[in-house]
């Protein structure tokens, strides 16, 4: 009888599913996802706006429910299960939605903001036409469950008698504790600063992700049992070698802390700084850890050094400080403004991105190497030169030479080091503490031997947060 109910169940969505992807044959993406720019740029709040349920309902629908989602097995590496979360939304079951997203993503309020949407560079719908749109989908389905009060605590049904440390509350720290918890575990996590979230929190500006949504989770996670201790520097403060023997097992989670210098003449003259000590005092304010920024931009001539995600965070922060003007200038080629032929579909398209916080105002240049910091004391500009690239036969940049004659001099009061991490340092603590071996690019190796497993950043090198929350997820511990 019950496989009779199920098979007139799926009939039926079977039914509405073929209704909706006719309604929305014709459906085209919408691009008109941020709030007005003279709006946003002038405060702290998330940039996106809030798209209606039907306007969701509609997106969703333009949904093919392919037979092979490449979407769910290619793209995305949680494997969420895309097409049936989309054919939930366009039928208004978001009850439905919330539980299928959930089967996998542990975190969706975190990566349906910040994740570049791996899963629609891969759709199918994308071979001919715009993609699906699918983040700001799941955006709206983990909001409507907290909303209605579907996420609730999920503590193991049973215990398993063994504890397990967790060092590091960034994304692939978070993830791991919570899947180990809900495996029995006892689960302790260490973290360094006074919150938790890693990057979420002390690197990714509040205009992308407000840290009150981390605060939210925090407290579900501590109702399944999960235990947090903030403000301890593991290596330092306590031992690491210590928390494996008082442990089963022990999680490393401390991600890629080492930024990439600029190591040119005058680089230490004053107003030069890494990124994440920008944006991480920026945030550290705004949450009332701090009175005010020690670094701010407001009437200066800003220069960011580094084109990709970070820089463009340093952009937005800058724009919102009020800086007099920002320019952001990058080393490697300007990308295509379609698709590459060198990344082809599913692959992640090498292009041209523009970040809503390029949309606010910012000069950007390619092709531009830098020379040397000028300044008394403190810097008041940068010699650069342009530069040519030769590309492999598959039309990837390879090495660069100088223009000759193309020296000049970009005028800056704060310049902002972006371009990137370089792994975990040798003399990091832990990695001596727990004898821990290292790639040569600095990434740690798990020693199962001993129960001590790596994931994320530290593990893999710096990538983006739901490739963590995956790392995270998938600790080899039962």
């Amino acid at each position: 009888m019950r496989n009779i109910v199920v098979l007139r169940q799926e009939a039926a969505w079977s039914a509405d599913l073929a209704r909706t992807v006719q309604n929305g044959s014709d459906m085209e993406r919408i691009h008109d996802i941020y709030r007005p720019t003279e709006e946003r740029s002038h405060d702290w709040r998330e940039v996106e706006r809030s798209l209606t349920d039907e306007e969701l309902k509609a997106q969703t629908s333009r949904c093919m429910n392919c037979g092979q989602p490449f979407c769910h097995a290619y793209g995305c590496p949680l494997g969420n299960l895309v097409p049936d979360q989309n054919r939930a939304v366009a039928q208004g079951d978001w009850r439905r939605a919330y539980d299928l997203l959930s089967a996998n993503s542990d975190f969706p309020e975190f990566t349906s903001r910040i994740c570049p949407a791996l899963c629609e560079a891969s759709c199918v719908h994308g071979l001919d036409e715009e993609a699906v749109m699918v983040r700001q989908s799941e955006k709206r389905i983990i909001e409507t469950a907290f909303e209605r009060g579907w996420v609730v605590p999920r503590p193991p049904k049973q215990e398993n008698g063994k504890s397990v440390a967790v060092i590091g509350a960034g994304p692939a720290g978070l993830s791991a504790a919570v899947t180990l918890r809900r495996r029995g575990w006892s689960v302790t996590v260490y973290e360094k600063e006074k919150g938790i979230g890693g990057l979420l929190r002390y690197g990714i500006p509040y205009f992308k992700l407000d840290k009150a949504l981390i605060d939210r989770r925090r407290a579900v996670l501590e109702a399944e049992g999960i235990r947090f201790v903030t403000g301890i520097e593991v290596g330092r403060d306590i031992s690491a070698e210590w928390l494996a023997k008082r442990n089963d097992a022990v999680v490393v989670a401390i991600g890629t802390p080492a930024a990439r210098d600029l190591k040119i003449p005058g680089r230490e003259l004053a107003g030069i700084h890494l990124a994440l000590e920008y944006l991480g005092g920026q945030n550290r304010a705004i949450g009332g850890e701090i009175e005010a920024n020690p670094i701010n931009a407001h009437g200066k001539r800003v220069l960011v050094i580094g084109g990709g995600d970070t820089g463009s965070d340093c952009v937005g922060t800058a724009t919102r400080q009020g800086a007099a003007s920002v320019e952001q200038v990058e080393i490697m080629p300007k990308p295509p403004d379609t698709r590459d032929s060198s990344t082809p579909w599913p692959l992640w398209p090498y292009m041209l991105r523009t970040s809503s916080s390029h949309k606010e105002g910012c000069e950007r240049r390619w092709n531009i190497n830098s020379l040397r910091f000028l300044g008394d004391g403190r810097v008041s500009g940068v010699e650069v030169e342009t530069v040519k690239w030769e590309f492999s036969p598959e039309g990837r940049p390879m090495k660069f030479s100088a223009v000759p004659g193309t020296k000049e001099v970009i005028k800056a009061d704060l310049v902002l080091l972006a371009m990137g991490f370089t792994g975990v340092p040798k003399e990091n603590p832990i990695v001596s503490q727990l004898a821990l071996a290292q790639t040569p690019r600095t990434a740690l190796v798990s020693d199962p031997a001993h129960s001590v497993f790596c994931v994320g950043d530290c593990a893999s090198g710096a990538s983006l947060v739901v490739r963590a929350l995956a790392s995270g997820k998938g600790v080899p511990l039962m």
